[in-house]
């Protein structure tokens, strides 16, 4: 997972300095964009390519990323 999540950030999403995610998050809809995005490729697998492995490392993913949004959120 830890190898999944470092070559996201060497994908087309990235050239620039910051990833849209943190400015999602940074915006205050990082829980909502995160909940949609696992709720997406979740629903998608098995259905584009098959049953595509990369679909269930997303929702992987952008789960890691809503529990780091929730802590951040909930750190008081």
């Amino acid at each position: 997972m830890h190898e999944y999540i470092d070559s996201t950030y060497d994908e087309h999403y990235s050239k620039n300095k910051y990833q849209a995610t943190e400015f999602i998050i940074d915006g205050g809809h990082g829980e909502g964009f995160c909940i949609g995005n696992i709720m997406k490729y979740a629903q998608r697998y098995g259905k584009k390519n098959g049953k595509d492995k990369s679909d269930l490392l997303k929702v992987l993913h952008y789960g890691i990323i809503a529990l780091h949004v929730h802590d951040m959120e909930n750190s008081e």
